[in-house]
């Protein structure tokens, strides 16, 4: 018999999936996995059956077709007023994960140590694991999730090779602040420590609050892989295309590795998007878009028993239902699909320590109708 050792021996499937999966045996309202349950845009559709009939269908360039490539460097300097060279130093991806996973294999070695604020993306403790980094865990609290640099200045140790950040953040929906970039500048200056910003719900942010990039802030832009995603911009996750701007020197080790991952990704969906995006206006509303969801989906449960926390970005809507249970938030959500019909996702699974602060995760990436009979049912817990 084959004796095999586990490289991620504490790692299932993960509750994404889980979740996605148990809502269709239940036919619950899956407000669990992040994706909309609407069409995008025809026009977009057309756009890649238009290059497909104009012959793009065999393999990109390793880095990224150089028309989408102009078109991210074009995109970046109108909304941030920052360049990136689009030979040297932007990198189609075939979605946000894969970039993350690539940054890090690109940096981390045995014994290096990553901070990560959690919740977290759980792609993120588990990749540094399986590249023999340490993860070092700065855990962020409800209702606001806010980060008390002092704290994180004592994570730091001479092994402390990366920060990975996220905003605005999955799950909570909170956001970053100017003053917790100049808090970070403060606290990285003088050291070689890299920065992985996770920006992918960059378009996602609400109340007038502006994104607070890494790559406004010269002294992070110099130190960071920023990791972007079409799936979020454009309504079309399963379409898996994203891609990552970082300093030269930085993509050059970036690129080595996406070479033998995956090499390059898909041809025509990559032209489809550079015309896309090349007319701001197809993408300019995603805000308001999301905002009138989210607005929507929390007048929707004014009236139920949840308690809603603040959500200032991303399409996630975080509630508390320690005024409805003592049950663990993973218990809770299975009774939330098989009783009530509703999937959602239990926010300690984004704790590596499961901590449970009775909290669930909705996603409102959802048709008005979707949302309104999510609510009804909701309003019955």
């Amino acid at each position: 018999m084959l004796n095999i050792q586990s490289k991620l021996p504490g790692v299932s499937t993960t509750i994404f999936s889980v979740m996605s999966k148990l809502a269709a045996e239940h036919n619950a309202i899956n407000l669990s996995q992040g994706f909309p349950d609407y069409a995008c845009d025809p026009k977009l559709i057309n756009l890649v059956n238009e290059a497909m009939k104009d012959g793009f269908n065999q393999y990109a360039p390793m880095p990224g077709a150089n028309f989408l490539k102009e078109t991210i460097a074009e995109k970046v300097e109108k909304l941030y007023n920052v360049k990136y060279n689009p030979e040297t130093e932007i990198t189609v991806t075939a979605g946000g994960t894969q970039a993350i996973f690539t940054a890090l294999a690109s940096i981390i070695s045995a014994g290096d140590e990553v901070i990560i604020f959690e919740p977290a993306y759980d792609s993120y403790a588990p990749t540094v694991k399986l590249l023999g980094g340490l993860v070092k865990t700065y855990e962020l609290a409800p209702p606001n999730y806010g980060i008390d640099w002092d704290m994180v200045k004592k994570l730091f140790t001479a092994n402390t090779r990366m920060i990975i950040l996220n905003t605005p953040h999955n799950p909570t929906g909170s956001i970053l602040s100017s003053d917790d970039m100049k808090s970070l500048i403060k606290l990285v200056t003088g050291t070689d420590i890299l920065i992985l910003s996770d920006e992918v719900y960059e378009h996602l942010i609400y109340d007038e609050h502006k994104h607070q990039s890494v790559m406004l802030y010269p002294e992070l832009r110099l130190r960071s892989f920023i990791i972007a995603s079409f799936g979020k911009l454009l309504h079309a996750t399963g379409w898996k295309l994203g891609y990552c701007l970082a300093p030269e020197k930085l993509m050059k080790e970036f690129r080595k590795v996406h070479q033998f991952n995956v090499f390059s990704v898909n041809s025509p969906m990559q032209q489809a998007i550079a015309n896309y995006i090349k007319e701001p206006e197809n993408y300019n509303g995603i805000a308001g878009f999301f905002q009138q969801k989210r607005d929507y989906f929390r007048t929707l449960l004014a009236d139920s028993r949840f308690k809603l926390l603040p959500c200032n970005g991303s399409y996630f809507q975080c509630v508390s239902y320690s005024e409805i249970s003592d049950e663990k938030d993973t218990d809770f959500s299975m009774s939330l699909i098989k009783e009530f019909g509703v999937a959602t996702i239990p926010v300690s699974a984004f704790y590596q320590r499961a901590t449970d602060h009775k909290i669930i995760r909705f996603c409102f990436a959802k048709e008005n109708a979707t949302l309104a009979l999510a609510a009804e049912k909701l309003k019955n817990v």
